[in-house]
């Protein structure tokens, strides 16, 4: 049965004229009744019969357009609904974080505070390349991650966090070699950071020793305050660190890494998403500026 035989009929059975259903769909009257006799051959039924100049549905006819109301209704509330999709897509951010996830969740917060419809669709997965807007890392496979359409680098020192009550903490800086026998608390191996930081002790010429993992950088900043081990902090994207944790410049080697924030192409790309975009790197650019700044002061 073909959809438009359906709606034909259904149409009829509406106004059980066939005149007045001829007119509201647009077609000539007698289009319309071989139509709906087509219908009633295909189907084996009769859907109508003649009363006095009209029609009236048989009990054939009554069943189908039982059937068909709810899925005459659903179809009639398509276009309208499919148009608040399209509004919703324009506030819609899809949101690719695979690195700083602290400093860029502070960042949708502010960014929410000003524009208060903004959506954000937050996934963390390395091999999702449904997204507008990315946050990674140079340990990234940028194969795949949908294609840039622009992109900002903005370079990230990476500390290390030692215990306020250690006696690291006497010192400003420390050659990452000095760190052989430490015990490390550590993100947990999965996260791009952690590859990052043993890719530096491997320069250093030493695997590190981890005491302790976690998916959670706030459990890490904690258990390095309370003194369970030693661990790296990047400069900006963790925030300031508490009072019971001290970061030292590492003197060598040379421990930094590149945040980059992608726009990424796509016919579907939102214009909340490409203002995001913006914000957030003048956010992150602001946020390095103001650790600089503090570093500098101290």
């Amino acid at each position: 049965m073909e959809l438009n035989k359906l709606y034909y009929f259904y149409t009829v059975g509406k106004y059980q004229h066939v005149t007045r259903a001829a007119e509201e769909l647009h077609i000539a009257q007698p289009a319309l009744t071989k139509t709906v006799k087509q219908l009633e051959s295909e189907l084996g039924v009769p859907l109508f019969y003649k009363y006095k100049r009209n029609v009236r549905l048989t009990e054939f006819g009554k069943y189908l357009m039982g059937r068909l109301d709810g899925v005459f209704s659903v179809l009639g509330n398509i276009p309208e609904e499919l148009e608040t999709l399209k509004q919703q897509a324009r506030k819609t951010v899809r949101l690719n974080v695979l690195a700083a996830s602290t400093a860029v969740t502070e960042a949708i917060v502010a960014y929410k505070k000003k524009n208060e419809n903004a959506i954000f669709q937050v996934i963390q997965n390395e091999e999702e390349a449904d997204c507008e807007v990315s946050v990674t890392t140079n340990a990234v496979d940028f194969s795949r991650l949908p294609a840039f359409e622009r992109r900002c680098i903005i370079e990230e020192k990476i500390y290390l966090a030692v215990p306020k009550n250690s006696a690291l903490a006497q010192r400003d800086g420390v050659r990452l070699s000095e760190m052989r026998d430490s015990g490390f608390v550590n993100l947990a191996g999965s996260r791009l950071f952690r590859t990052i930081c043993d890719r530096f002790c491997m320069t250093a010429g030493f695997k590190p020793k981890s005491i302790f993992e976690s998916d959670s950088p706030i459990a890490v900043k904690n258990l390095i305050g309370a003194g369970a081990g030693v661990g790296f902090w990047p400069a900006f994207s963790w925030g300031k660190a508490s009072s019971d944790i001290k970061l030292l410049s590492i003197e060598e080697p040379i421990c930094q890494r590149e945040l980059i924030i992608g726009l990424h192409t796509g016919s579907s790309l939102s214009a909340t998403a490409a203002d995001f975009y913006a914000y957030l790197i003048t956010y992150l650019q602001k946020a390095a500026s103001r650790e600089r700044k503090a570093r500098a002061d101290d």
